[in-house]
């Protein structure tokens, strides 16, 4: 039987998250005037920038974003929105797609540890490890026991970044309705712009979303050490918002500061 060492004290106060998505919005809230959340993103991203400038430069911790989401979500859109306007020398995106021979080759985080972001940066996944415990859960590829083994694993990692690296967290579930990520997959058929985002294998797994909400409601319970968000996405505006909030309250929470001369 596996054992691992218990979790460091940092992570316990996050209790385990038992959620069921069907009960979880994927609207804004009532009553929120889109202009005026569309201002407050702007003010949000003058803000990111300012504390990134910060952050780069004292070299201290660093910022691991992490999108997941159905197909259709608005994982690609998000990470353009909100993060466009940083300094480039600061950010790197690495989307993650399914795992090439090599990499099957290897245990499943061998291929997302050299993407995690040194001091200093902000890296960002679309898509992430946690794919590993849903395709294969969802495909039978993997059995019970090793779920499990593979979710103590990822609390593990994570744990490891944050206390080797001070490496800060961040994990989104962009959360949309069958409607509008039905919409959204027929738009890839219709729309020029958009064509080259059509895979069939979307439909696929579209038909499976019971199977894949399953799957997520497991890794909700079993990997929120480090808490998730779940995210309305039906609408782009909120959920940019959202997402920056967060972000710009987690920068805002370091001791960021301008290195003094030497």
């Amino acid at each position: 039987m596996l054992i691992l060492n218990p979790m460091p004290d940092y992570l316990h106060f996050a209790l385990l998250m038992d959620v069921k998505l069907k009960d979880h919005t994927t609207k804004p809230p009532a009553g929120l005037n889109k202009e005026e959340v569309k201002r407050k993103s702007k003010a949000l991203k003058k803000r990111m920038l300012e504390l990134q400038k910060m952050l780069y430069a004292q070299q201290r911790c660093s910022l691991l974003v992490i999108f997941q989401g159905l197909d259709a979500a608005g994982k690609d859109g998000a990470i353009r929105k909100v993060f466009s306007g940083l300094n480039p020398l600061g950010v790197y995106v690495k989307a993650f797609k399914a795992p090439t021979e090599e990499e099957k080759a290897h245990d499943f985080l061998w291929r997302v540890h050299p993407h995690v972001p040194p001091k200093g940066m902000i890296h960002i996944f679309n898509r992430s490890h946690y794919e590993d415990v849903l395709v294969p859960v969802v495909e039978g590829i993997i059995d019970e026991q090793q779920t499990r083994r593979r979710y103590e694993f990822i609390n593990c990692f994570e744990a490891l970044l944050h206390e080797e690296n001070d490496t800060h967290l961040l994990k989104f579930f962009l959360h949309v309705s069958p409607e509008e990520q039905l919409r959204r997959l027929k738009e890839r058929k219709t729309n020029p712009e958009k064509f080259w985002k059509h895979n069939d294998q979307d439909w696929e797994v579209a038909g499976k979303r019971k199977q894949y909400y399953r799957a997520y409601e497991q890794i909700f319970k079993h990997c929120s050490r480090i808490p998730w968000h779940i995210v309305p996405a039906d609408e782009n505006w909120y959920k940019n918002y959202y997402v920056l909030s967060k972000v710009v309250e987690t920068l805002e929470a370091l001791p960021l500061k301008y290195p003094s001369l030497s």
